[in-house]
């Protein structure tokens, strides 16, 4: 959540995205801040008791954006053209921009572009009241959940450009604690099993020689927001980052 940036620069990249006070998403966002607080990251994105997932999804969606955006701020004298000519994290990874509408052949570009690209789509989709609804009783689109993947992906790109290309820079900003409990609070999230729909049942037949009844078998059943071949830029970090957790 964003005040886990306390009273430092307030700077963004792009202009924050606020939640309406008094709308039914604040009331969940205060919430999960208030479960942060408590220093429980896997308690805090867990899907409050009867609330809807569609809109979990987006508050918290928003709150990203809002934390990246600040992230990325504190650095962008750091990523330019000339540092940065190529939007990657590592040497393994790079990723090209397209949108689908604007930009529909990838395109190579720079990082700040592509961060600039990136991010401007993101708020294009979070100001679209027909995709994320602020108003009580307005309902989310079919295709929501798809649309919040892509943008959860494409935001992730961010944390691994800023880990592979400028931890440097953020430990010479003193930004290495916030980056990192933003980024756990990020992976908890993508990868969070749902309460009440925790455990998926599968019945199997008994062996032909037996007589007894199928077995009922209960395994985790979670929602994963990113595929798991899309986190392997810092799949060693993540899992750094969470196995105490565990």
């Amino acid at each position: 959540m964003s005040f886990l940036f306390g009273n430092r620069s307030s700077k963004t990249f792009k202009p924050k995205k606020n939640i309406p006070e008094g709308s039914h998403q604040y009331e969940l966002l205060k919430h999960a801040e208030a479960t942060l607080g408590s220093g429980n990251l896997r308690m805090a994105v867990m899907l409050p008791e009867g609330e809807d997932l569609n809109e979990w999804v987006a508050v918290n969606t928003v709150d990203f954006f809002n934390q990246i955006n600040m992230l990325y701020g504190t650095i962008t004298d750091f990523c330019t053209e000339e540092s940065c000519p190529v939007m990657s994290a590592g040497p393994k990874y790079e990723y090209h921009w397209a949108d689908g509408t604007n930009i529909k052949k990838p395109i190579k570009c720079s990082a700040p572009k592509y961060i600039d690209y990136l991010m401007t789509w993101v708020q294009d989709q979070l100001d679209d009241e027909t995709l994320f609804p602020s108003k009580i009783g307005v309902p989310f689109k079919r295709n929501f959940m798809s649309v919040a993947k892509t943008i959860l992906k494409r935001l992730f790109r961010v944390y691994a450009h800023i880990y592979h290309q400028h931890f440097d820079s953020v430990m010479q900003l003193q930004e290495e604690a916030h980056l990192n409990t933003s980024f756990k609070h990020f992976i908890f999230f993508v990868q969070v099993k749902r309460p009440g729909h925790r455990w998926k049942h599968f019945h199997t037949p008994p062996p032909s020689s037996s007589t007894s009844s199928p077995l009922c078998l209960c395994l985790p059943q979670e929602f994963n927001l990113i595929d798991r071949k899309e986190l392997a830029p810092l799949q060693e970090l993540i899992e750094k980052l969470t196995t105490k957790d565990r």
